[in-house]
């Protein structure tokens, strides 16, 4: 006989007023089980009743779990709700593993509502016992659908850093920390993304410690000790996403070695032959910003030399001799090399931040002859560099505010950042013998605080191309936005750079770049 909500009432009133004595009312939160299997009235009562008396009846607990998870499935979605809003309430002792579990899985539902539902109960538990919770999670991370696994992943890359410090204690930081190292020997491209932002933000690795262990994780997802596939999308997709996630972890104490050997040993020789992961991508440019970005986190390099040569070869390479003139004085050809500043940019700059490791480099170990070819191309660049920032002054000048805000005018400030930052490094390298001493704030970078504040004595950034103590014209503020330059003559480079790729997009094939995992789809397994 079906129970009725007059049942459900009565037996409610039994329990309610029973007091110290519940237990003995094993038949009446029976009946209450039974009403998941009415009507809609029914099921409802029934997903409020079952978690009330739930810890009273220790010897009905699977059955009672059991029955709040059928309304869970229910075919009406406000019984499904409510259902949910109260598993929380099952989430007791050695029950919290197993609610969260079964609320990880609910994640895959397509209903907005719902699943802000689950959202909320999982934060819920989470306060309750947070080890237990992320027990339940990565145990779906691990072994459960597709879907159950990217919502799972998604919830914690956006979830985790939102709980209280007395919620994620040291311990349940560890635990993550562990439980993330064992998910990322199997993971896709977006799923590694996500992963590294959420053991990034963990406290107990913002240490110089702690972050030489996310570096040693991407290293380990980088297959740094494996020769580069410059042909392969996938292989080229993983380094930069890999490269990517290290950046931000390099300091003074967190070197970036094995990147930049990495760098010079497999990817410069490969440049001109690198398949881009993504259609609009420059790549040759992207995996040239990196490396510059790495540069002043290179520690103590074993094939110093060698790299250094790596780079300087492929500086040349960028850097055009200037047009042979005939004997009335006139260029051979009608026109004359492009300049390609974005690249020497970064050249140069990864150029500069290694020779200070060998300053006798282009001294003693590159031949006389190479040295005078590389000084005429250096001199020839200057002179073009000179044209691009007088044409550039001038077109600033006097500017201010929303004039300078206008989409031409912001690729200008960036155009000047860029030439600027290439005449100060050239300069460096003119002097007798060449200096390593000048710093310059790459021109895709927010510029740091402390250049805001004008020095006693101007740097050589500041003084710009002629050497005067001027201040640029372009103003600070602007001179970090990414865009690209196209001069308006035509003469020397037809595109300063390519600024306007988002960094740490990926792939959207599952499996690709990063290993093909399994099909894991198991169906529920509450």
């Amino acid at each position: 006989m079906a129970v009725t909500i007059e049942d459900l009432y009565r037996n409610y009133g039994i329990l309610a007023d029973a007091k110290d004595n519940l237990s003995q009312h094993k038949d009446a939160y029976q009946v209450i089980l039974d009403g998941v299997k009415g009507g809609p009235k029914e099921k409802r009562l029934a997903a409020q009743f079952i978690p009330k008396f739930f810890s009273s009846f220790p010897e009905l607990a699977d059955a009672a779990i059991n029955a709040q998870l059928d309304l869970c499935e229910d075919e009406d979605v406000s019984i499904r709700r409510q259902a949910i809003k109260e598993l929380p309430r099952f989430a007791t002792g050695e029950n919290i593993l197993r609610v969260a579990d079964i609320l990880t899985q609910l994640l895959q539902t397509d209903d907005t509502a719902e699943f802000n539902q689950v959202n909320a109960a999982l934060i819920s538990i989470f306060k309750i016992d947070a080890k237990g919770t992320l027990g339940g999670l990565f145990s779906q991370i691990l072994q459960g659908e597709d879907i159950v696994r990217e919502r799972a992943i998604k919830f914690l890359s956006t979830k985790l850093k939102t709980l209280p410090e007395d919620v994620t204690t040291k311990e349940v930081e560890e635990y993550v920390f562990a439980e993330t190292k064992k998910v990322l020997e199997d993971v896709t491209g977006e799923e590694f993304v996500l992963l590294m932002r959420v053991v990034s933000g963990l406290r107990v690795l913002q240490t110089v410690h702690g972050r030489q262990q996310l570096v040693e994780l991407v290293v380990e997802q980088a297959f740094l000790e494996q020769a580069l596939n410059p042909a392969d999308p996938d292989t080229v997709d993983r380094l930069l996403q890999c490269t990517r996630q290290a950046l931000p972890l390099f300091s003074k104490n967190v070197h970036s070695t094995r990147f930049v050997t990495y760098f010079c040993e497999h990817v410069l020789p490969n440049l001109s032959t690198l398949t881009s992961p993504v259609a609009e991508l420059d790549i040759q440019l992207e995996v040239l910003k990196l490396l510059a970005e790495m540069s002043p986190f290179c520690g103590d390099m074993e094939k110093l030399e060698a790299n250094l040569n790596m780079l300087f070869t492929k500086l040349l390479e960028f850097m055009p001799l200037p047009p042979e003139e005939v004997e009335n004085g006139e260029n051979s050809t009608s026109e004359e090399p492009k300049l390609q500043f974005s690249y020497v940019e970064c050249l140069l700059f990864g150029f500069h931040q290694l020779g200070k490791k060998l300053p006798d480099f282009l001294l003693d170990k590159v031949d006389a002859e190479r040295l005078k070819d590389f000084k005429i191309r250096l001199q020839y660049f200057a002179r073009g560099l000179q044209v691009y920032i007088r044409q550039l002054r001038v077109a600033l000048q006097g500017k201010t505010g929303d004039a300078l805000k206008t989409e031409e005018n912001k690729i200008k400030v960036v155009a000047l950042k860029i030439t600027n930052n290439i005449n100060v490094l050239i300069k460096d390298l003119f002097h007798n013998p060449p200096s390593y001493k000048s710093t310059v704030t790459l021109s895709w970078k927010p510029v740091q605080k402390t250049e805001a504040v004008a020095p006693k004595r101007p740097s050589g950034e500041e003084m710009g191309s002629g050497g005067s103590t001027k201040k640029p014209i372009s103003p600070l503020p602007r001179r970090d936005a990414r865009q690209i330059y196209n001069p308006p003559s035509g003469k020397y480079s037809a595109s300063i750079g390519n600024f306007n790729y988002e960094r740490g997009g990926f792939r959207g094939g599952r499996g690709r770049g990063f290993g093909a995992r399994g099909n894991r789809s198991r169906g529920r397994i509450y």
